[in-house]
């Protein structure tokens, strides 16, 4: 028990440490390089860091890592992805697999010392305006990114799927992308909504990502949402009468 307690908060202050030096190290290099390859630099950083920290945390014991699926998007270009939204985590999950993924950062994160260097240096689009936000996302996709979006918009509340925003699918249309469902699995309730950051979890910790469906460009909006949240209601929830092709 001790052992868990000691490997959970050294994780914490792990990752925490990580995130301040390379944002520290990240606000000059965003003045110095060229901005696209910049962005390639700050990505490729976050994925390894990442994956580092959730390497150590498997060779700890604590946690269990199941994101091979991943992998198959490795070398996509101009895609979206919506993943289901359970826990903090999730974004690291994701990022620690994939080299060219931009995602939304909350604006007051933006100008953070702790990560606002290593959001910048990244490319990620800051959350202003949902106008704005669109026109940023649609020029990242058109770039070649991959684009991260939880169409919740908040964490998934326990196995119930909360009602889809419609942005992706806005910005789907715009730029003409497809849109990659994924899933993601874990076998305990940690970071999730309400859950305080220092509450210790059950140990082992078990993560699992899975591809679900993918989705050409919506000709319309409206019936684009209400599809995809139908189907991945039905992947969460397992509602057979649900599911859509």
């Amino acid at each position: 028990m001790a052992y868990e307690y000691l490997v959970y908060y050294g994780g914490l202050a792990l990752f925490a440490a990580m995130c301040l030096v390379w944002s520290l190290v990240a606000i000059p290099l965003g003045r110095l390089l060229p901005k696209r390859k910049g962005i390639r630099l700050g990505r490729l950083v976050v994925m390894f860091g990442f994956r580092i920290y959730l390497r150590v945390l498997e060779l700890s014991g604590i946690v269990v890592c199941d994101l091979s699926a991943l992998d198959s998007l490795y070398n996509e270009r101009s895609l979206i992805i919506i993943p289901n939204h359970p826990s903090l985590i999730d974004v690291v999950l994701i990022i620690s697999r994939l080299p060219n993924v931009t995602c939304i950062i909350k604006a007051h994160l933006w100008g953070q010392l702790f990560l606002g260097g290593g959001a910048r240096l990244a490319g990620y689009i800051r959350n202003i305006s949902q106008a704005k936000l669109i026109v940023d996302a649609t020029r990242e996709i058109e770039a070649g990114s991959q684009l991260l979006v939880f169409p919740e918009g908040t964490r998934t509340n326990g196995n119930s799927m909360g009602p889809f925003r419609g942005g992706f699918a806005l910005i789907a249309k715009r730029a003409k992308a497809p849109v990659q469902t994924i899933f993601i699995e874990i076998n305990h309730p940690f970071l999730c909504k309400g859950r305080s950051l220092l509450q210790k979890p059950e140990f082992p910790l078990v993560f699992r990502a899975r591809l679900g469906d993918r989705f050409l460009p919506p000709a319309e909006v409206r019936p684009f949402i209400f599809r995809l949240e139908n189907y991945c209601r039905s992947q969460i929830e397992g509602d057979p009468a649900a599911k859509t092709t």
